[in-house]
């Protein structure tokens, strides 16, 4: 018994953790959001010398003041130098850098008195795409990803009143990243997300896991991860409000696992209740808001708290609507999420990268379900290890962050990849990743069609490692034209449920034509009705995910006067203005609610 409860708390070892702070909105500190100095650096004169070889003391990491003599007169911040505000893309704030993509350094001072006997951390939520980070001219580490948090520690290392932090961030596209040179979307630059100082007792609370295990309705399952001198000792897991408590002891690596059985609300979009659970060792304590219910699948049905549910969808980009540019706070995530509600959405996929985590916080409390998605995109390069490496990380990372997130139903292993054995072994040893880390949800995958004639086969050899299929079609627009649809059938050798995690067809707004005439609003909307009709044909079909729910930036989408470089397969363009399709598939949905 005691191994199965082990089991299914996937609490990895240590030595194959991200070491990342849980729930850092918790955690005393300090706020570094706000005017950041900036220096665009496209050649790299700031990191590395004329011959390409670093300079030995971080370059502009050193944080010194203009002057000397030499190279070092020219490494510094002037005082007058140009700011941008951080959370934020440097693309959408100054029209200069719309289209920049390289190196840009940004500087921030700061005042701080440290605690004594505390620890201090410098957290990102994120930075885009490589960033190397110096406080008060040393260098405390580097990190690579776009769209998940890092950390690096700063205890002793800050000084009394001033001090400077200085970070330089790399945008440049590769093709051995993740994801690779070619995607679908903006690539917006900079810290794009939060930057905090984290302050925490000596030994403190660096991470936890609290779900309902897995095939149970009220048996609490988890484990508790202490950090410091005196990780070895007692941490006491609460649910106040249904009178629930249980101590564990962490073992000389700081873990401990815990078992109990409570009473519980169970969550769901119809009723997204949100508890407070505290978790406490020595002088730390943490609390945060989690919702508890179950996620499975049975055959072809995906049930949540056991009963099958259908799973009505929209993806949505982090991209901001009105004012463009990445999605960093929860007015802008209200805005997208709130749209998808009047959709009549009961799950929102977040395509094709880890969100702003203010998105799946605010999911849990507007009761969205979330597929959830590492940037594993297009043409990755399968054999590379280093890449397989960098895959896995931002894995961890993603999990790491939201695995406490009770609206989190799907992880992604991938978008639209090609087939292939040396592909199928990296996106199965993924999915064996998300099962080592979380056994509690579902592992999923948007695959592309296989078509002969009217039948579309989903054979996919990765759907042997995935508990729900999904599936990407563009019929009616890339695949035929709209009456294609109609007799289009699916197939497929796998008993698992399917989600149509991609449909739809592109027009810019107040576009007008003849249902038959692509480009327009009328064609969009006849693809929809012609679509979700077909949806009623295929019996293992739980759940869809149209694309897209705004439009969105894209350099790919160069149709001069249609697209403008924007993706315009929104149901909505990207000033909120709802298109016919909006309509069409918001009727299909509320006939699937019973509303």
């Amino acid at each position: 018994m005691l191994a199965a409860l082990l089991a299914a708390s996937a609490g990895p070892a240590r030595s194959q953790q991200v070491e990342l702070i849980q729930n850092v909105s918790a955690r005393a500190g300090q706020s570094l959001n706000g005017p950041w100095q900036f220096l665009i650096d496209p050649y790299d004169a700031g990191y590395v010398d004329f011959h390409l070889n670093p300079l030995k003391d971080g370059g502009l990491g050193a944080g010194r003041e203009p002057g000397g003599i030499g190279d070092k007169f020219e490494l510094g911040f002037l005082p007058a130098a140009p700011t941008l505000q951080v959370p934020g893309d440097w693309n959408t704030q100054l029209p200069e850098l719309l289209w920049y993509e390289g190196i840009l350094w940004y500087r921030r001072e700061f005042t701080y008195s440290a605690q004594p006997g505390h620890r201090q951390f410098l957290w990102f939520g994120a930075a885009n795409y490589r960033a190397i980070v110096f406080l008060n001219g040393e260098k405390l580490g580097e990190h690579e990803g776009g769209f998940t948090p890092f950390q690096f520690e700063a205890t002793g290392k800050l000084k009394p009143g001033r001090n400077v932090v200085v970070v330089r961030v790399d945008d440049s596209r590769h093709p051995d990243a993740i994801p690779p040179t070619m995607t679908d979307w903006f690539n917006y630059g900079g810290l794009t997300r939060d930057v905090r100082l984290v302050d925490v007792p000596e030994t403190f609370v660096e991470d936890y896991f609290v779900q309902l295990e897995k095939g149970s309705q009220r048996r609490v399952s988890g484990w508790v991860r202490l950090n410091g001198p005196r990780a070895r000792g007692k941490v006491t897991v609460r649910i106040p409000e249904a009178g629930a408590t249980v101590e564990a002891e962490t073992d000389a690596n700081g873990l401990a696992h815990f078992s109990f059985d409570a009473t519980l609300s169970l969550w769901s979009p119809d009723n997204p209740k949100l508890y407070e659970v505290v978790v406490e060792a020595g002088t730390d304590r943490v609390a945060d808001r989690i919702g508890f219910r179950t996620i499975s699948v049975s055959g072809s049905k995906i049930l949540l708290n056991g009963k099958p549910l259908f799973l009505r969808g929209v993806a949505i980009h982090g991209e901001a609507p009105f004012r463009s540019g990445r999605v960093y706070s929860e007015a802008d995530a209200r805005t997208l999420l709130d749209w998808a509600k009047d959709l009549g959405c009961n799950y929102v996929r977040l395509a094709h990268y880890p969100h702003d985590e203010v998105m799946t916080r605010l999911a849990d409390r507007m009761g969205l379900l979330v597929w959830s998605e590492v940037p594993v995109y297009w043409a990755v390069q399968w054999e590379n290890q280093a890449a397989y490496a960098k895959a896995e990380r931002m894995l961890t990372e993603m999990i790491t962050r939201d695995k406490n997130r009770g609206s989190i139903a799907l992880w992604s292993v991938a978008n639209e990849t090609p087939l292939g054995d040396a592909r199928t072994k990296f996106l199965a040893g993924l999915a064996a990743k998300v099962r080592e880390l979380d056994s509690t949800r579902l592992v999923t995958a948007a695959t592309l069609p296989h078509t002969s004639g009217n039948t579309t086969t989903i054979d996919d050899p990765l759907g042997q490692y995935l508990d729900v299929l999904g599936l990407n079609e563009y019929i009616g627009w890339y695949d035929g034209g709209p009456d294609k649809i109609d007799a289009m059938s699916y197939a497929t050798p796998y008993d698992k449920p399917l989600i149509m995690s991609e449909f739809g067809a592109e027009t810019p707004f107040a576009s007008h034509g003849d249902e038959n005439t692509p480009w327009t609003e009328e064609y969009q909307a006849n693809v929809y009705r012609r679509q979700v009709a077909m949806f009623n044909r295929v019996p293992f079909l739980s759940g869809t995910s149209a694309w897209i729910l705004m439009d969105f930036r894209c350099p790919r989408r160069f149709l001069s006067g249609i697209q403008d470089y924007y993706n315009r397969k929104g149901l909505l363009s990207d000033r909120g203005q709802k298109k016919q399709a909006f309509y069409v598939l918001r009727d299909y949905y509320l006939e699937k609610a019973g509303k």
